[in-house]
């Protein structure tokens, strides 16, 4: 008999939905898993008002159909005033800070990141108890990027102690080090940084669906990742960062960032703590984890996985989008139980 495990509200903490008919595709290969997920709001144009988080809301809604599943909105970071933030407060879970041009869609993001000049918008989010989840990356050397962004997680944290911060899709070991020093820092982890390096991506063969920002380290550092994520260390949960990419866009020149892992992020996940012998801190870091982070409550949900070979399909399509998932065409040790 094939061997079973269950996990219960399993949640994405950070998830690219993309819209129209990308969100018609991707959106059901997510919330078929899941029962919620925090949505990025780096559309073009971006994120920033009430109206656009209601409406971008309800076309998840509508594109996952009846699943069980809850859209955790975000807002695009700005200088907000606290007026508009008590205002929205209810529709959105956090607000995402992209500094300026780092990543997809991301050039209207913050160009500077001087604590004085965000201080009035990271004041009222502090006192409204609303989350701040970073993408960390400075514009330096790109395998230093995010080791250069950790000073100012730490001006962050330390000017605002009550401000609940993410460190959105940690790579480095660095990053892992930095949630021991302040309690108010907290991390997402991603399935392929705990699966690839660099070597993975360029050290043959270019891989351009293994390509992403931040991008793949070293050994050591997806060691420290590891080691938090299959020992379920309570500052972290997982967040897919599942960033799916038109096919033309991803093998051409040029190749666009991101790597799509939606439909396949738990079966993956259950080969990896079972090949760790940790699969009893699975439930942690896909939910527990995340539900006393955020401290929501999302609808009950359970998924069960069997052992048993899937072979992942080389590719999504309809009628006109087409995305290539994370081991297209490779067989993976767990399947999802129908």
């Amino acid at each position: 008999m094939s061997k079973i495990f269950s996990i219960s509200k399993p949640l994405d903490m950070h998830l690219h939905l993309r819209d129209n008919d990308m969100l018609n595709l991707v959106g059901p290969l997510t919330s078929n898993t899941f029962c919620g997920a925090i949505i990025m709001p780096n559309l073009v144009p971006p994120v920033t008002t009430k109206e656009a988080v209601v409406a971008y809301k309800n076309r998840i809604k509508q594109a996952c159909g009846n699943d069980t599943f809850e859209p955790y909105m975000t807002l695009f970071f700005q200088n907000y005033s606290r007026e508009f933030l008590e205002d929205v407060k209810d529709e959105i879970t956090a607000i995402k800070l992209y500094p300026a041009g780092i990543t997809t869609n991301s050039e209207t993001g913050v160009s500077s990141m001087d604590i004085e000049t965000l201080r009035p918008t990271l004041q009222a989010m502090s006192d409204l108890g609303i989350i701040l989840c970073i993408h960390g990356e400075t514009n330096g050397f790109v395998m230093d990027r995010e080791a250069e962004f950790m000073p100012i997680y730490e001006s962050i944290a330390s000017n605002f102690p009550n401000l609940k911060i993410i460190m959105e899709h940690i790579t480095t070991k660095s990053a892992v080090e930095m949630l021991d020093k302040y309690p108010n820092l907290y991390a997402t982890i991603t399935l392929h940084h705990l699966l690839i390096t660099l070597d993975d991506v360029v050290g043959g063969m270019l891989k351009p669906h293994l390509f992403c920002k931040p991008i793949a380290k070293r050994y050591e550092d997806r060691a420290a990742l590891l080691n938090v994520a299959l020992g379920a260390n309570p500052k972290v949960c997982f967040g897919s960062d599942s960033a799916p990419h038109p096919k033309n866009k991803k093998e051409s020149c040029g190749c666009a960032a991101g790597v799509f892992t939606a439909p396949i992020a738990l079966q993956v996940l259950t080969e990896l703590f079972e090949k760790h012998n940790c699969l009893d801190n699975l439930q942690k870091f896909v939910s527990d984890n995340a539900i006393n982070i955020y401290g929501i409550n999302p609808p009950s949900k359970t998924i069960t996985l069997e052992k048993a070979d899937f072979k992942v399909p080389s590719s999504y399509k309809n009628d006109t989008e087409t995305v290539v998932p994370m081991y297209a065409n490779e067989v993976i040790k767990w399947s999802l139980v129908n």
